[in-house]
């Protein structure tokens, strides 16, 4: 089992930048490739980005690229999302999620959300205009 708890949202104004946090506890972190997923009221979870277990590789959605970065520490067991330029379209419940799926890292697998197996209570991100 891995436990993972979000940290480091809130309410922000448009332009704005905040970055969110993820620790696991439980098994080894570094044996999950990470993601972090959104999820709007009314809407669908969707996809946000996505990191392989070593750091070395990441992807993100288009409605996110050039603004988000995703980015861990293995050492400290976190997960992170830097976001800037800050939407009101990016207000949601983010979630961070980890994947016990093996195979080499490929982006648009990881961007499935069935292929997550854990995932932490969501931090609320709202961006006001």
């Amino acid at each position: 089992q891995v436990q993972l708890v979000e940290s480091g949202g809130g309410l922000v104004q448009a332009g704005d930048s905040l970055r969110l946090s993820c620790v696991a506890s439980g098994r080894t972190f570094n044996n999950y490739n990470m993601g972090w997923f959104r999820q709007a009221p009314g809407k669908e979870r969707d996809f946000v980005a996505s990191i392989s277990w070593t750091g070395g590789t990441s992807y993100s959605a288009d409605s996110v690229k050039g603004r988000f970065a995703i980015s861990r520490d293995n050492a400290k067991n976190t997960v992170y999302l830097q976001m800037n330029s800050l939407k009101p379209e990016d207000t949601a419940v983010y979630y961070c999620a980890a994947s016990a799926s093996r195979g080499i890292y490929n982006g648009p697998r990881w961007s499935a959300s069935n292929e997550y197996n854990y995932w932490g209570q969501g931090t609320q991100v709202t961006v006001s205009s």
